[in-house]
């Protein structure tokens, strides 16, 4: 499923893509998970407030209020920086400024419904390119796309009603879904990650020190070390900073 969020603030405009969107979905079983903003200040926000992030952004140039370059501007210095823009937009002459922040496409409206197809399909094609990049995990009402790089750690947690609860902890945020730690210990094995503890995975990427049976994440947080495990930590985590040093880290 790809996320996309489409930017304009004419309602007329934000409906008619999404209605292209759909068509495209039943013509090509592509899901996408759509969302509207009126407004630059609306998507601006939504990054802001570290909202699950899209993978396309459909935006308006001309807009009241702050214009879709300066959205799009915004969303970059918020590091976001994997997002692809596609600006729809009547003016030709923001063209060139559009490539200040690593657009995709600049289409011209009326953007026919087959041209704006054919983008969004090379899109998720590149995007599938991706997939060793990203995994999805499931709540019980939603799934989300997380970036490897971005996930610093998985815990099981201990709840009376949700049997085989896991926390997923990333750089923005904490999600919540199920499953077993040692399923997931095998499934990112080849990721940087490793299980430190009978409940805990860790993405070695975010380790900042070893100290006194724990070890110190990005986040800040100190997660411990299982007693068995301390020796296979440490040779695993030498070996992974050997390897990225020599730069033979091929992920």
């Amino acid at each position: 499923m790809y996320r996309v969020a489409v930017c304009d603030d004419e309602e007329k405009q934000r409906e008619l893509v999404k209605n292209m969107l759909i068509t495209l979905s039943i013509k090509t079983n592509i899901e996408f998970e759509i969302e509207l903003f009126g407004s630059g200040e609306q998507l601006t926000a939504y990054y802001e407030r570290r909202e699950p992030p899209f993978h396309i952004l459909l935006l308006d140039v001309e807009m009241s209020g702050i214009n879709g370059i300066q959205t799009a501007r915004r969303i970059r210095e918020l590091n976001n920086l994997d997002e692809q823009i596609i600006f729809l937009t009547g003016y030709p002459k923001y063209m060139v400024e559009s490539f200040d922040v690593m657009t995709f496409q600049y289409l011209i409206k009326p953007v026919a419904p087959s041209v704006l197809e054919e983008k969004i399909i090379k899109l998720c094609q590149y995007f599938q390119a991706l997939d060793k990049k990203f995994m999805v995990i499931k709540s019980a009402y939603d799934e989300f796309v997380i970036k490897y790089d971005d996930l610093i750690s998985i815990e099981a947690a201990k709840s009376l009603t949700i049997k085989s609860k896991l926390h997923f902890t990333t750089v923005n945020q904490t999600y919540e879904s199920k499953g077993t730690i040692s399923d997931y210990a095998l499934a990112l094995k080849d990721h940087k990650f490793l299980q430190i503890h009978r409940s805990i995975i860790i993405n070695l990427l975010h380790v900042r020190k070893f100290a006194k049976g724990v070890v110190l994440m990005s986040n800040g947080a100190e997660l411990p070390i299982g007693r068995s495990k301390v020796k296979e930590v440490k040779d695993v985590y030498t070996k992974f900073m050997i390897m990225k040093v020599d730069g033979y880290d091929s992920n």
